[in-house]
């Protein structure tokens, strides 16, 4: 994909967004968790080495989605939304103190339960495919990492990925700005990937 071709429609997104405007918020958050969940539990795997952290991130997400579809304008894809989330989650995760744990209380038992199903049905399957290449990229910085994942693994356009970065208030010029910062940016991160590979090769 070059990066004028754009993200071809997903026709799981119009579904989703059709229970959002007939205000069926609980059962969309249930469904774009079913939806989504394996792919952002694989990515949450692969950027925490501590399993419990990454089942935190993503529950913390879940809770969050619920909450916020009432805001959701529509700007980006329900995806690229939960990416966003999902980042913002795992960064509340890394930034509290080693020794703390919460235990989340959820307003939402239903929704919570889909996320719980989510992860227990995926992550002992696709979460812990760890090789080489997932040792290198974990040297790289988060924001790298996420990079690598949204455009390498998950093929989102930049502008998605730019949305991701910046959060949901972000202005449709500052997208795209981002999003051309974003494209050398991933020229660096894939010359800096390289340089990790060469150095694992001599080591």
């Amino acid at each position: 994909m070059t990066s004028s071709t754009p993200t071809p429609p997903d026709p799981r997104d119009a579904e989703l967004r059709a229970l959002i405007a007939s205000g069926e918020f609980e059962r969309a958050t249930e469904e774009t968790i079913r939806m989504y969940g394996p792919e952002l539990i694989g990515w949450l795997c692969s950027t925490f080495s501590a399993e419990a952290d990454a089942h935190d991130a993503f529950s913390r997400m879940s809770e969050e989605l619920w909450k916020s579809l009432r805001r959701f304008d529509g700007r980006c894809s329900l995806r690229t939304w939960c990416y966003m989330l999902a980042r913002h989650a795992a960064s509340r995760v890394r930034a509290r103190p080693s020794t703390h744990r919460e235990q989340l209380v959820s307003e939402i038992p239903s929704v919570m339960h889909a996320a719980t199903q989510v992860w227990n049905t995926t992550h002992r399957r696709d979460a812990h495919a760890a090789d080489v290449y997932t040792q290198i990229r974990r040297q790289l910085d988060d924001d790298d990492q996420l990079l690598l994942v949204l455009r390498v693994d998950r093929n989102l356009a930049w502008r998605d990925i730019a949305h991701v970065m910046l959060g949901e208030s972000a202005a449709p010029d500052e997208v795209a700005k981002r999003a051309a910062a974003l494209r050398k940016q991933f020229e660096r991160v894939k010359e800096r990937l390289r340089e990790l590979a060469a150095q694992h090769l001599r080591e």
